[in-house]
């Protein structure tokens, strides 16, 4: 199973991934744990992050083309798919 999800900065930003584990990879991101230094660069200087949107798919394949399609999305479309 992954998950493709959004997080929310503390600057109000939004970023978006993919991850088999939601719970290790939002620790990542605020860099916490053992793969602390395993978050984006992105997030490292926009700490801490919150889980905003999670959508489960049976394979990489599907949640990447669902990565690439929420990534292009302007805020205001991705601020709707959260609020949904």
């Amino acid at each position: 199973m992954y998950y493709v999800y959004i997080l929310k900065c503390a600057d109000e930003t939004l970023y978006t991934g993919i991850t088999k584990d939601l719970k290790r990879r939002v620790s990542e991101h605020n860099g916490i744990g053992v793969g602390a230094k395993l978050g984006a660069k992105y997030t490292s200087i926009r700490r801490p992050v919150h889980m905003v949107y999670s959508k489960s798919f049976a394979n990489r394949s599907r949640a990447s083309k669902e990565e690439a399609r929420i990534k292009k999305l302007k805020r205001s479309a991705k601020l709707q798919l959260i609020n949904d």
